[in-house]
């Protein structure tokens, strides 16, 4: 299966399915990085993501104005980086890696260093699957271009099994869940809430998860554009210092945590705080490092040498470190 140079269609991103919340305040806390005035931050999150509980943690007066837009993964928040439609966003190792050969309007400029447990392998409570050998001739749910995928290369590759030896079925989050609640999947590799509700809602197993198969590093992505602005620039880099002291409340305060995040997903508080239980490290904003761009590049030949990408790309011509002094 080869997936072209541009895996990640362009589409009407913004158009449908995209919220979009501004917020602006003035005052500045010691230690906030300037901004020019005027200066309005776009950027590209996921719904229960930072911003729904950065209220809670003190972070939300900003001496700049900022829009939030939600996004269903890492993969369109790239695109619509590149679309210039946002200035910043987070995802994964993984979807810049399929657009590392192109000349991309974006660089990667943080790391926010988290957990894996709550990357999984599921399979239904009584199925007869017990490793990964076994998934062998079974319907193996994904999501594409996401650490998801990755996991399943490295799982088959781990077990010597080719990729035509299951049958690999992408799906997006929401629609594994559904697949995988009717019974259509033999086993899926899923993140996340969906995950976690697949666990609770239809009792799944966890076959395995992604200790010693991903890093834990989430990149922060920016447009080039934004890296050329003072103003934004500026303010990139005091929004990165504001997620860091956001997840840091968190981690004190999982309750509080948890229960906005009911309060904004519609999600039980106790989905969130099995993932909080099971984590296995807490999340940290970090600047750009050597040991960042090297695992992503591990990340990206593997994918080659799976026959997911056509050639070798070089990982460290997407990183900027522009903004290390700043978030030290």
């Amino acid at each position: 299966m080869m997936i072209p140079p541009s895996l990640l269609p362009r589409r009407s991103l913004l158009l449908g399915g995209v919220a979009l919340l501004g917020l602006s305040a003035c005052g500045e806390k010691s230690g906030d990085r300037q901004a020019t005035p005027g200066t309005v931050l776009r950027v590209g999150t996921y719904r229960g993501n930072f911003q729904a509980f950065i209220k809670d943690a003190g972070q939300d007066q900003f001496p700049y104005g900022v829009t939030y837009a939600d996004f269903a993964g890492g993969n369109l928040i790239t695109e619509a980086i590149n679309g210039g439609s946002i200035d910043v966003g987070s995802m994964s190792e993984i979807p810049p890696i399929f657009i590392a050969s192109a000349d991309v309007p974006l660089r990667l400029v943080a790391t926010l260093k988290g957990e894996v447990t709550s990357q999984v392998v599921l399979v239904p409570e009584k199925s007869a699957i017990q490793s990964v050998a076994d998934l062998k001739g079974k319907r193996v749910g994904y999501v594409r271009a996401t650490t998801s995928h990755y996991i399943l290369i490295r799982l088959l590759d781990e077990a010597g099994i080719g990729w035509g030896d299951i049958t690999p079925v992408a799906l997006t989050p929401q629609d594994g869940l559904a697949a995988f609640g009717r019974g259509d999947l033999d086993a899926w590799i899923i993140y996340g809430i969906q995950g976690s509700q697949a666990r609770v809602t239809y009792k799944a197993r966890v076959l395995t998860d992604g200790r010693g198969r991903l890093s834990g590093n989430y990149v922060y992505a920016a447009s080039t554009a934004a890296l050329a602005d003072e103003g934004k620039r500026q303010a990139i880099a005091d929004l990165l210092l504001r997620i860091g002291r956001t997840y840091d409340w968190a981690a004190r305060n999982p309750e509080a945590w948890a229960a906005r995040l009911q309060a904004e997903t519609g999600v039980s508080s106790e989905i969130f705080l099995l993932q909080q239980r099971e984590r296995d490290r807490e999340y940290a904003v970090a600047p750009v490092d050597d040991e960042a761009i090297q695992s992503q590049q591990k990340v990206a030949d593997a994918f080659t040498k799976a026959g997911l990408i056509a050639n070798r790309v070089d990982i460290s011509k997407l990183w900027d470190d522009r903004l290390k002094d700043l978030l030290a």
